[in-house]
């Protein structure tokens, strides 16, 4: 199985050539697309099943052994953010297929969405440091230009503290991947997590403190996430769709690997539970304060990113599968939120809360697609939102970490209440002139997404055990270093 794992990386790749070469001929280019996404998709669930089966996948790159040389791994936990990253991508790109197929750009966009393919999928694989900062690139360099995408005056100017702040954040990657090179030796994460044993203590703490900020501004963490809420609601919905669902998770992905992996300990972080909480805090408050569907969802984005880095946070097998688990049901969840949301667009022309009212009426089905999965954010039962939520919460309290819990469902109450907030204003209420219609596809996609996260829900019970054996090999670096390293 490890021959997956570079056709996994190199095939988006592949493909947005061949889309570049296809030009301006759209029915060649989106079957190229759809054909390589949906094998991408298919490719991550057969590794799961395996990794979940047989232990981690390994692939040397280059002819060189470890920890020479470039090196992908898949274990529980990359293969389960990779499946549903891939899923969502999938979905996001038939309801792209709808939304831009009137669009004169849309030639352009099956290029740039399978190179952000490729660089979320490097990113979830890669072995070492610097492939990790190469596809941290791959990603954020076609987030750029979808950003970008209909290049009006507003949508540039939103997007430049975007571009500004990710390219500090990764000058500042390529200072610590130097730090860790200049202390180590090594750029390879398994090998950095046995030669960091015998580093200085001050200078691996350093380091712990580098990768957190680092990574913290990709995954918009507490006081490093002014960036999202501007640049993303300016976007193509299914661009703030997709950058929604995955972007910031690919920066929570990696923090937990690093800090579980590289500095392992089995007590509460204090330093994690207080950034979680401020992140929570400060993101509902944003959201509460809006006045417009996508500008709402984009501040609970930073307040769910709260509760992942709890589950981190608080350090203990369970802990880190409640984070795993919430990974799983938010990519889900915001992702099929803001699609919801381009419909709302479609249909009055925008998304503000004072031209929105009464398609509870005229479009019910709207209204149904977008109850569950607000609910579901909220973390009202029985939607996957609670069992993520009631999951951190348990752990939270047998740890004695009342305070965050306490902040955690405080958050939740807030959360629903800004979750009415769109309800009464756009579901309810006098019915509002209507601008235009969303399609039947993109309604259709979105039913699809709403649908995989009642799986997660209806499914609870395996997938909590499946993210305890993920984070059970978490707390076992030697797990990951045999996996790649073998006997040393």
């Amino acid at each position: 199985m490890s021959w997956l794992l570079p056709i996994l990386v190199s095939a988006p790749l592949v493909g947005a050539a061949l889309t570049l070469v296809l030009g301006r001929r759209l029915v060649p280019q989106r079957i190229a697309t759809l054909t390589i996404v949906s094998g991408t998709a298919t490719g991550s669930l057969a590794l799961l099943l395996h990794v979940d089966d047989q232990g981690p996948v390994t692939a040397q790159m280059g002819g060189w052994p470890a920890p020479l040389g470039i090196t992908l791994i898949a274990d529980r936990f990359s293969a389960i953010v990779l499946t549903v990253s891939t899923l969502m991508l999938l979905a996001v790109l038939v309801y792209a297929m709808a939304q831009l197929g009137r669009d004169a750009v849309d030639w352009w966009f099956h290029t740039k969405y399978l190179t952000l393919t490729a660089g979320v999928t490097l990113s979830l694989l890669t072995g070492d440091l610097f492939n990790l900062f190469v596809g941290f690139e791959v990603m954020l360099v076609s987030s750029y230009v979808l950003l970008t995408v209909r290049s009006t005056e507003r949508e540039i100017r939103s997007t430049m503290s975007y571009v500004v702040i990710n390219l500090l954040a990764s000058a500042l990657f390529l200072v610590t991947i130097a730090f860790t090179y200049g202390i180590s030796g090594t750029m390879n994460l398994a090998d950095l997590a046995v030669r960091l044993s015998e580093v200085d203590p001050a200078a691996r703490d350093t380091l712990s403190m580098l990768m957190i900020v680092v990574f913290g501004i990709k995954a918009a963490l507490f006081p490093l996430f002014m960036w999202l809420p501007d640049s993303y609601p300016t976007a193509p919905t299914p661009v703030t769709a997709i950058f929604a669902g995955l972007l910031t998770k690919v920066g929570v992905f990696v923090i937990i690997r690093t800090q579980t992996l590289l500095f392992p300990s089995d007590e509460p972080s204090t330093l994690l539970l207080f950034v979680a909480g401020a992140t929570m805090t400060v993101g509902v408050l944003g959201a509460i304060a809006q006045n417009d569907v996508k500008r709402i969802l984009s501040f609970h984005i930073v307040s769910q990113i709260g509760y992942m880095i709890m589950g981190l946070g608080l350090l203990s097998v369970a802990g880190l599968a409640a984070a795993v688990l919430y990974i799983t049901h938010h990519i889900i969840v915001k992702t099929g939120l803001f699609l919801v949301a381009g419909v709302v667009e479609a249909e009055y022309g925008g998304g503000g809360l004072d031209r929105t009212g009464g398609l509870l009426h005229r479009r019910p089905v709207v209204a149904a697609l977008f109850l569950p999965l607000a609910l579901s954010l909220a973390g009202i039962p029985p939607f996957s939102g609670f069992v993520a939520k009631l999951a951190l919460v348990q752990e939270g309290l047998a740890l004695g970490q009342g305070a965050i819990v306490a902040v955690s469902l405080a958050v939740s109450v807030l959360t629903l209440f800004s979750m009415t907030k769109i309800w009464g204003a756009t579901f309810w209420g006098e019915e509002k002139e209507s601008s235009g219609s969303a399609g039947r596809l993109e309604i259709a996609t979105t039913g699809v997404v709403l649908a995989l996260s009642l799986a997660v829900a209806v499914s609870a019970g395996p997938l909590s055990e499946l993210s305890l054996r993920a984070a059970a090999d978490l707390k076992d670096p030697a797990v990951y270093v045999a996996a790649v390293l073998g006997g040393r």
